[in-house]
This record gives structure tokens, C-alpha cells and sequence, in this order.
């Protein structure tokens, strides 16, 4: 586990901030498309630190191993940028229903947290169809603003954020907004969309939304290994809660990816 220190903190809409970290480490970390790293948050009166002595086992033993009053909460984040030893995280802000959301909404320079990873063994190379298609919603939109950075001018692409209202709409250029404030939502307008084979699909956000639209482009007859998917949260339900048996077949599904 290592700690980061806020060194910055941007409101970019109404519902997402942009925080900017240093820490130890940050400057040996490669590049690669769709970086993802947990972010670790203090408890009330406690610390993000997890002990990194090797007789605590692994970061994630040690982890568990913390009484639950001391354990930080631990979520998952894409990095939207690291460059010159300087870690970008964008958050979704939601008032105090989360952890991390209740931090970032607080946040000021020079507080700490913790991390895990990124790591380059889970890097994934970023698919070189004729066309890439990348939808989510805006737990979504750090990753997908990050992979449309990376494309070579003439790449074709489609892209899909769904967003609260057009409030939340950042500078990414080539995106479809998808405003629920207008009753529209991801899956309706991504399923409607004249896709052209052959096509790299990259999805993210809502995990039920996320399943249902990699239903539909398997149905199209979009090999499974041409689709990258991630659900990030699921309805009524947190990341400290059970897995649910979608979940389950989600994570099979994800592992079996990793060996194609």
C-alpha cells in the first residue's frame, strides 16, 4: 500500500471533481490504456494505511485482516491520466451515500489516502477494429475520455456517456451525451445505433446496463474477446455488498476474457 497526497482538487460539473495526487511510486509506473488502481479511504478517527511488512501476507490479506472499525473503505477507480509522477482521478459525486463520493466532495490539498496498483498485469491492449465503439455512463467517462486520447486521428469511433442533464457534460470531444434528465437512456440509444462490423466494443458503468448491452452486441455477432466490459456498481446495492449471482457469472465471464 502506498499513500497519496491531494495536491489539487477541480469541480469540473456539479457531480464530478477532479483530484490530482503525488506519492511514492507514482514516477515507476508505466502507461497503458484503461488503467484501473483501488483507492483506499480513512474511517472516521482512522487511517488509510494498511501494513506492507511481508509478514502481513499479501496487500489484500493484510487488508482483511484489520478489524472492521480500522479496515478502510476500499473502492475501485480508472485513472483518467499519470504523467510526470502526478496520479489524475475523476469522482462521481452523490452526496454522503458512498465513501469515496463523501471524500471527494471534502477533499482539500494536502489529504491522504491510500492505494493498490495500478498494475501492468492486468493491462489490456485497446482493440484495433475498423471501428471502436465505447459506452457507459459517467463512472465511465474518466475511462472512456482516457482510451479517446489514445486513438490515432483517422480511427473510427462511436462513443455513449449517459449523464444526469447537459450540466454534465465535459470537453471529450466525438461523445453522444445520453441526458436522463430527458428520459433517454445508455441502452436504448446505444442498441439504436447503426454499428458496422467489424467493431471493438468497450463497456462500462452500471453493471445490469453493461450486461444488457453486451448481450446485444454478442447478438450482432461481435466476438466476445471484441468486447471489453466492467460493471461498476450495481442498483440498491454497494461495493462492500455480497455478490450476487449476475455478479458471480460477470466475474467468470471476466476471467475467462483475461485467457482468450
Amino acid at each position: 500500500m502506498s499513500p497519496l497526497t491531494v495536491t489539487s482538487v477541480e469541480r469540473l460539473t456539479p457531480r464530478m471533481a477532479r483530484l490530482t495526487f503525488s506519492g511514492p511510486g507514482l514516477d515507476d509506473i508505466g502507461t497503458w490504456p484503461d488503467q484501473q488502481l483501488k483507492l483506499l479511504f480513512p474511517k472516521p478517527g482512522g487511517t488509510a494505511h494498511v501494513s506492507d511488512s511481508p509478514d502481513a501476507g499479501t496487500w489484500y490479506q493484510a487488508y482483511l485482516a484489520l478489524p472492521d472499525d480500522e479496515r478502510p473503505w476500499m473502492r475501485g477507480f480508472t485513472v483518467r491520466s499519470l504523467t510526470g509522477g502526478v496520479l489524475t482521478v475523476d469522482f462521481v459525486l452523490h452526496g454522503d451515500s458512498g465513501p469515496a463520493s463523501r471524500w471527494a466532495a471534502r477533499a482539500r490539498v494536502g489529504d491522504v489516502i491510500g492505494r493498490f496498483g495500478p498494475s501492468a498485469d492486468y493491462a489490456r491492449p485497446l482493440g484495433t477494429a475498423d471501428l471502436l465503439v465505447f459506452a457507459g455512463d459517467e463512472t465511465a467517462l474518466p475511462a472512456i475520455g482516457s482510451l479517446l486520447e489514445l486513438l490515432p486521428p483517422g480511427q473510427r469511433r462511436l462513443a455513449f456517456v449517459e449523464i444526469a442533464d447537459p450540466l454534465e457534460e465535459q470537453d471529450v470531444p466525438g461523445v453522444r451525451w445520453v441526458h436522463r434528465s430527458t428520459g433517454e437512456d445508455l441502452v436504448s440509444v446505444v442498441t439504436a445505433a447503426d454499428v458496422t462490423q467489424p467493431v471493438w466494443v468497450w463497456l462500462g458503468g452500471e453493471a445490469s446496463a453493461v450486461r444488457t448491452l453486451r448481450r446485444h452486441f454478442a447478438g450482432l455477432g461481435v466476438p466476445k474477446n471484441h468486447i471489453e466490459f466492467a460493471g461498476y456498481w450495481r442498483r440498491a446495492l454497494t461495493q462492500d455488498d455480497a455478490p450476487t449471482a449476475d455478479d458471480l457469472a460477470e466475474a467468470r465471464e471476466r476471467i475467462a476474457a483475461l485467457s482468450e
